[in-house]
């Protein structure tokens, strides 16, 4: 069953919550590398929003850079379809600011966030 627009609203929320600056980060740098070409200068900010949630989902999973470059290819041809979202090589230098990010922010813990 599709979701509504206040269910998916209340679970971005909670990404926001639970990520903290991480969440605006990774929406950030989506946005400033705009791999599809929807951001408009500083229109629609929030544009990669549901993007930089999912990446962020998975990215606990992921121990590598090259992890993350396979994270966020997957996720780019789930939102936008494998033709739009083109080669994993557009994204080499997302998945290495988001891997620096994650890194900074968890590297080295032990609770469950960063640790395979």
């Amino acid at each position: 069953m599709p979701r509504t627009r206040d269910e998916i609203l209340r679970e971005r929320r909670q990404l926001k919550t639970e990520y903290g600056d991480m969440f605006d980060s990774v929406a950030a740098l989506l946005f400033r590398h705009d791999p599809i070409g929807i951001a408009f200068e500083n229109e629609n900010r929030d544009e990669y929003e549901p993007e930089a949630g999912t990446i962020l989902l998975r990215l606990r999973d992921c121990a590598s850079a090259s992890d993350v470059l396979r994270v966020v290819h997957e996720e780019f041809c789930r939102w936008f379809g494998s033709e739009t979202a083109g080669s994993a090589g557009r994204y080499t230098q997302i998945a290495d600011e988001t891997w620096q990010l994650w890194q900074a922010r968890y590297g080295g813990r032990t609770d469950g966030m960063g640790v395979r």
